[in-house]
């Protein structure tokens, strides 16, 4: 089912009471492009907030990077951690038809939804943003805290 929607209120009702697996297009100032049922977000969207959030916690993560002994890399929109002691890779990367940012860190993968209130990425089932999470994961991994 299709439905074009020019009113963000009424399209947040409508995705609201719609199962899963319904799909809704948005036409908005003449910017069309898939709205994801979970978030209401286009794919445009999607890119401008995963792109703020990975630009945001690269920043956050070189600056405690020298100070943690850990290395950071960003390339081809995905951030990489790396320890040498003990030896680890943690990845973070926006995933595009699914509208979240996927994190592998500690041989777990977490999946973190965009939520509109606080304007970041969370994993659903703590609460934690996607910076909170990175760090915590790293602080576990170094078995110290980072601030």
């Amino acid at each position: 089912m299709i439905l074009l929607i020019n009113n963000k209120r009424l399209m947040n009702e409508w995705t609201n009471s719609r199962p899963v697996n319904a799909v809704a297009c948005r036409i908005d100032a003449g910017i069309g492009g898939h709205v994801d049922q979970r978030n209401g977000m286009t794919d445009q969207e999607f890119h401008q907030k995963a792109d703020e959030a990975l630009a945001s916690l690269d920043r956050a993560l070189s600056e405690a990077a020298d100070e943690h002994g850990f290395e950071v890399d960003s390339n081809a929109g995905a951030l990489t951690v790396e320890f040498e002691d003990p030896h680890a890779r943690f990845v973070v990367s926006p995933n595009s038809p699914v509208k979240q940012v996927w994190v592998s860190a500690l041989n777990k993968s977490f999946k973190l939804d965009f939520d509109p209130d606080q304007d970041t990425f969370v994993l659903r089932d703590s609460g934690q943003t996607l910076t909170e999470l990175i760090f915590s994961v790293i602080g576990r991994q170094l078995g110290e805290s980072i601030d």
